[in-house]
């Protein structure tokens, strides 16, 4: 049986441009420890699809966890532009508690 990994992988075959797909291969890189690998991939994600909300929040992160500070809150800010624009108040909010948390 192949890895989700791999399966995402053939999926992006058919579907190179789909953002779901690619921000969940990404994730499945971050999760075997490959961050170059996952940020990489939802940078192209969010310079694709700009409006991928759910991709600011993760990439945010993932900057957190190689000590990327700057960029971190560059792009949580960014999501929150977005978060206000699409009137999603959920992710506006987790946006918030992420810059909060990095700025104790």
């Amino acid at each position: 049986m192949s890895s989700r990994l791999e399966q995402l992988q053939e999926m992006i075959k058919n579907e190179p441009n789909d953002s779901f797909l690619n921000y969940a291969l990404a994730l499945e890189y971050a999760k075997k420890n490959e961050l170059k690998k996952a940020i990489e991939i939802i940078e192209a994600v969010i310079n694709a699809d700009k409006n991928y909300l759910g991709a600011y929040y993760q990439l945010g992160q993932f900057y957190e966890q190689i000590n990327d500070f700057k960029k971190a809150i560059t792009t949580y800010n960014k999501g929150i532009e977005i978060a206000k624009l699409q009137k999603n108040n959920k992710t506006l909010s987790e946006l918030n508690q992420a810059l909060f948390l990095m700025e104790e």
